[in-house]
């Protein structure tokens, strides 16, 4: 029984991580739908995006963190899949 409770909470660790590796995918659209709306980009560009300082270099780092994150959220879905179903395989093994 604490197996399948086990489970269930990485199961739901899971779809916890998903759902910030979806958030983190949409930043770069919200950022760009803000500065195409003459805002600050989220804090990208404080003065706008005609005034910005490092127009180039401010997305590209953007971009390396966003990608950092989403690949560290992705390798923590990985591990907590894996351990789900190793635990669901001693489950079973014991049911049987």
């Amino acid at each position: 029984m604490s197996f399948l409770l086990s489970v269930l909470f990485i199961r739901i660790a899971i779809l916890l991580l998903g759902v910030v590796a979806v958030a983190i995918a949409t930043v770069p659209l919200i950022v760009l739908i803000d500065l195409l709306g003459g805002g600050t980009g989220l804090g990208l560009c404080p003065d706008g995006l005609q005034q910005c300082e490092k127009p180039y270099s401010t997305g590209a780092e953007l971009i390396v963190i966003l990608s950092i994150g989403l690949f560290a959220v992705v390798a923590g879905i990985r591990v907590l899949a894996r351990l789900a179903r190793r635990l669901q395989n001693e489950s079973y093994q014991v049911v049987q």
